[in-house]
Parts: structure tokens; sequence; C-alpha cells
């Protein structure tokens, strides 16, 4: 298909995932990484800020097979991102309600929140980088790794069901 964009292009300089629309060669849960892979890839994303070593192609597989079908079309169900951060990340936190995710977000390192983008369930890491100062990964269309404050986060994207994994403040 013309008009793809490289695989190369949805990483950042230092490695993270910050564009899905680059993963259309890839398959996960029937479909186009494309267009449902942002929950494996927030999960790699948060795995590499704790300095693990992963392999986004194994962490795109393992959490498929975290799926009781894993040829139905759909997003990363919480059920296997639950799974799956258990077995890597046991210090994960999960929060849910948009209020009290965004409260642990603000206090946390890092994390994963799960919300609906437009009409779209949708994963999004992000990493603290100053005070008040957040980056988010894949977010949207033209907030592919952007900066913001958790509040104007919050306020522009944080629709429907509200979840957010964190990682600990103590962590790296």
């Amino acid at each position: 298909m013309s008009g793809e964009k490289p695989l190369e292009a949805g990483f950042s300089a230092e490695g993270y995932i910050i564009d899905q629309d680059c993963f259309s060669s890839l398959r996960y849960r029937g479909m186009r990484a494309s267009v449902n892979g942002c929950g494996w890839m927030a999960a790699y994303n948060l795995r590499r800020f704790l300095d693990q070593d992963a392999d986004w192609d194994a962490v795109r597989r393992e959490l498929e097979a975290l799926h009781r079908v894993t040829r139905f079309p759909g997003p990363t169900t919480l059920r296997a991102m639950r799974l799956y951060l258990g077995r890597h990340l046991p210090e994960v936190r999960e929060t849910r309600g948009r209020r009290a995710a965004v409260r642990a977000a603000a206090a946390a390192s890092a994390g994963i929140f799960r919300y609906r983008e437009g009409r779209e369930p949708h994963y999004v890491s992000f990493l603290r980088e100053g005070e008040g100062v957040y980056r988010f990964f894949n977010v949207t269309d033209g907030l592919e790794d952007c900066r913001m404050s958790m509040e104007a986060f919050a306020a522009g994207h944080l629709r429907g069901a509200v979840w957010v994994f964190t990682v600990p403040e103590a962590a790296p």
C-alpha cells in the first residue's frame, strides 16, 4: 500500500513507540497493529522506561497470546493487560475512575492510561519529565510524542471509563 509510514518512523530517538500508524504491516488480534496495537505498544514503552530488556515484537506476541481468542478482532482487553503487567511489572498499581486515575498518574513516575479516544478504546503510555510535565506517547495523530501537564491531558483526552496503571514514584 503506498503512503504507508516506515516501521522505523514509529519510534522515538530513545526507542519508545510513538506512532502506531507505522505498524500496519504487523497483525495483532486479527487486525493490522496500526488499528489496534496501542495496548502492547504502551506495555512495551512502560517496560522500556523501567530499563527492562524487552523486545517490542515479543511484547506484541505475548500480549496477544493472553487473550482467550487471539484472532478475534479487537483491542487489548483489560484482563490481558492486567495479566501481562502482573507478570513483568508487579509493582504497577491499577486505579479506576477519572478523578482517582488522574491523581494516581500525577503522583507516578510513569504509567499507562486506558480510556476512549474518540469512540475507540485506547491505551497511552506516559512518563514524568519534570515538575508537572509529562511525556505522552501515541495519543492521536499529531500528538505522537507530546509533552503537557496531566491536567491538560485529562481535559483533552480522558473520555469514557478511565483506568491507569502506574509505576510508583520510587521507580527509576
